[in-house]
C-alpha cells in the first residue's frame, strides 16, 4: 500500500506499507478518499511544528470510505462515507474522565503525534468515524477543521450580545468565524493579508474585516488564530474590561503577557485545543443543511501523487491558498 512519509523538513518520500489488516473488535478499515491540508501540515512540512517528529505520515483532516468493520461495530456500514475524529485518547486519565477527551494527557493526534492518513487505507477505532453519506469526501475532510472553530467558540461561550474580534482569516480563523456567526455575535476580522480580507468580504457579508485596529478595548471576546506570539500578546489590548481571550493558534515561542493590563481589566485567558466528539455530528448537520458552505474555502486541489511537488508551491504567498484538498 502506497503512503507518503515526511522524513525531514521539506522532504517527502513515497513508501510502501504492509496492507492494512482485517479490523478487530471496535475497529474499521477505511479507504482514504480526501485529505485536507492545514496549518499543522504546513508547519510540519517546514519543520516548525513542535509536536511532529520525523519520520511522520501526515494527514488528520480526512474524508474516508468504510471498507470493513470489526465485531461490535453497529453505527457503520460498508460503503459509508465518514469524517474522522483524529484524536486518539486514552479514556482513563483525569481529562478524559471529565469529558475533555480533546486534551487527554496522553493524546495522540493522527498525523501529528502518530502516523496519519497520507496513505491509501488504514485501520481506525470505529467510534472515531462519523458517517454522513449526504456529503462528499471533500466536505467530510473539512469537518475536523470546522471542529476546531466550533470548540473554540464553545470555550468562549459566545452569545449574540458579544462583540467578537478574530485575529487571522486563515482556515482556522474562518472556522471560528462560522460558529461566532452561528451564535449571532457581531464580528470583526483583523487580517493583514489583502487576499484573505477580500475573501471574507466576498463570502461573509455583515462581517467587518480590517487590516488594522486602534489600540483600544473594543471587544468582549478576542480569538487569536495566528499562532504568532506577537499577535497573541497583542490580544490583551483589544479586550474590554472583563473580556475573554482565546488562543486557538499555537506557537512554540513564549508569549509575553502584560500583567498589569491583564489584572486591571480582569481578563480571562483560555486555550482551545482540538475538539470533542459531540462537535462532529453538529457540524455534519450544519453543512448538510447549508448553514455552513465549505465549497468556497477550497482554493486548491491536487491528486495524491502530485502532493510532494505541490506542498512547497502552496506555501508561496502568490499561491493565495485558502484551503487545499488532496484526492486519494
Amino acid at each position: 500500500m502506497r503512503s507518503l512519509t515526511l522524513t525531514a523538513a521539506k522532504t517527502f518520500i513515497w513508501t510502501t506499507l504492509p496492507e492494512a489488516a482485517s479490523p478487530q473488535q471496535g475497529e474499521a478499515l477505511v479507504a482514504i478518499r480526501a485529505i485536507g491540508i492545514c496549518g499543522t501540515d504546513f508547519s510540519g512540512y517546514l519543520g516548525k511544528m513542535p509536536f511532529i517528529e520525523f519520520p511522520r505520515i501526515l494527514g488528520h483532516e480526512l474524508g474516508v470510505e468504510v471498507l470493513a468493520v470489526g465485531e461490535g461495530v453497529t453505527h457503520l456500514l460498508v460503503g459509508d462515507r465518514c469524517s474522522v475524529e483524529p484524536y486518539l485518547n486514552c479514556g482513563t486519565c483525569h481529562a478524559c474522565l471529565r469529558g475533555s477527551t480533546n486534551c487527554c494527557e496522553t493524546l495522540q493526534v493522527l498525523g501529528v503525534h502518530c502516523d496519519g492518513g497520507m496513505r491509501e487505507r488504514m485501520i481506525l477505532p470505529a467510534h472515531k468515524l462519523h458517517p454522513c453519506n449526504a456529503l462528499d469526501f471533500e466536505q467530510l475532510a473539512l469537518v475536523e477543521t470546522l471542529a476546531i472553530g466550533c470548540h473554540a467558540v464553545n470555550r468562549a461561550q459566545v452569545t449574540a450580545a458579544d462583540d467578537v474580534l478574530i485575529i487571522g482569516a486563515g482556515p482556522i480563523g474562518l472556522t471560528v468565524l462560522e460558529f461566532a456567526r452561528a451564535a449571532n455575535a457581531a464580528i470583526t476580522i483583523l487580517e493583514l493579508n489583502a487576499a484573505r480580507r477580500e475573501f471574507v468580504a466576498q463570502h461573509y457579508p455583515g462581517v467587518q474585516v480590517v487590516a488594522s485596529l486602534p489600540d483600544a478595548p473594543a471587544f468582549q471576546i478576542v480569538f487569536d488564530a495566528t499562532g504568532n506570539p506577537s499577535s497573541m500578546a497583542t490580544t490583551l489590548r483589544f479586550a474590554r474590561f472583563t473580556g475573554r481571550i482565546v488562543y486557538v493558534g499555537i506557537t512554540k515561542e513564549p508569549v509575553l503577557i502584560d500583567d498589569p493590563l491583564f489584572h486591571r481589566r480582569e481578563l480571562t485567558l483560555l486555550a482551545s485545543r482540538n475538539a470533542v466528539a459531540s462537535d462532529f455530528p453538529r457540524i455534519l448537520a450544519m453543512i448538510q443543511s447549508g448553514q455552513i458552505n465549505t465549497r468556497p474555502w477550497i482554493s486548491h486541489r491536487c491528486e495524491f501523487g502530485e502532493l510532494p511537488a505541490q506542498m512547497g508551491a502552496w506555501l508561496l504567498p502568490e499561491a493565495r491558498v485558502i484551503k487545499a484538498v488532496v484526492s486519494v
